[in-house]
């Protein structure tokens, strides 16, 4: 094209010399053409230019639709990954509900049990407070009592029980038992445990094989006198005996063997009370 373009101009230059057209005229034709020469040039330069942009807007064009087509799948995949968690949410909702029932259910039955177990403790308190403003100074010499969690201990010694050397019950220990045996009446809804207990001297007795024996043959005589002297039922007394094995304090002192010689007479509120609670909360459906 720019050859042609040249030619053109040498024709016209030859046509206007033939032509007799003066040298002024001639450049200011000259002039001219140059300067429509140097427009073309800066509009091919701009085409090209615009042509070269048009080819990189092209190819961003291309890579942006090819980045929101991955957009798009992205997209796609986080919705149904959001549909996901939202039928999980809602599953999960379920079972937080649940939980959440099962946890007033537990918590109501936690109150029922610190209910009934205040109710023991307090009537424990009762208990002990009524024995002990029975008993005389001197009995109380002879007697501890004592509330140890929820429990009622009451220790009585072997010198004010039992005859000396004997599992058999003294004549000065007949009121006292008679004022405990009162107080376990009155208290119906509690079980009665009889425990004996020894130092570690080995028994010298016939018939009485060593302190285990010595120790249970003293808690049963106890029971029997509850039972057959004051008209305790037999079915909240249980005798047990633990030998020399179950010491309150140190062996090898008089004072100290004296101590653990003791049978000690405990009162517990019935078990059944407490099974009853957990049975009615295990029949409570669960939702």
């Amino acid at each position: 094209m720019n050859q042609l373009k040249s030619v053109a101009a040498l024709t016209a230059v030859v046509l206007l010399a033939s032509c007799g057209v003066s040298k002024k005229k001639y450049a200011e034709l000259q002039g001219n053409f140059n300067q429509v020469q140097q427009q073309y040039n800066d509009l091919n330069g701009k085409l090209v230019k615009t042509e070269s942009e048009l080819s990189n807007a092209k190819t961003r064009i291309t890579s942006l639709d090819d980045a929101i087509s991955r957009e798009r799948a992205n997209s796609k995949e986080l919705q149904e990954a959001l549909n996901k968690c939202l039928n999980a949410s809602n599953q999960g909702n379920v079972n937080i509900s649940k939980l959440v029932d099962e946890i007033n259910t537990s918590n109501k039955y936690i109150k029922e049990l610190i209910a009934a177990k205040s109710k023991s403790d307090s009537l424990n308190m009762v208990l002990t407070n009524n024995l002990t403003r029975s008993l005389s100074r001197e009995e109380m010499s002879d007697v501890d009592v004592q509330v140890l969690k929820g429990v009622v201990y009451i220790s009585l010694s072997d010198n004010m029980l039992y005859k000396s050397g004997s599992y058999e019950i003294s004549d000065k220990a007949s009121v006292t038992l008679g004022k405990i045996a009162k107080i376990i009446t009155d208290y119906k809804d509690y079980e009665v445990l009889v425990e004996g207990n020894t130092d570690n001297v080995p028994i010298k007795m016939a018939n009485i094989r060593n302190n285990w024996d010595l120790s249970a043959l003293r808690a049963s005589s106890v029971v029997q006198s509850l039972q057959n002297n004051y008209g305790v039922d037999p079915k909240r007394l249980t005798a047990g005996g633990r030998g020399e094995y179950n010491p309150i304090a140190g062996n090898d002192t008089p004072a100290g063997k004296m101590k653990n010689r003791r049978t000690q007479i405990i009162i517990t509120p019935k078990l059944d009370q407490f099974m009853d609670l957990i049975g009615k909360s295990a029949e409570k459906p669960t939702n």
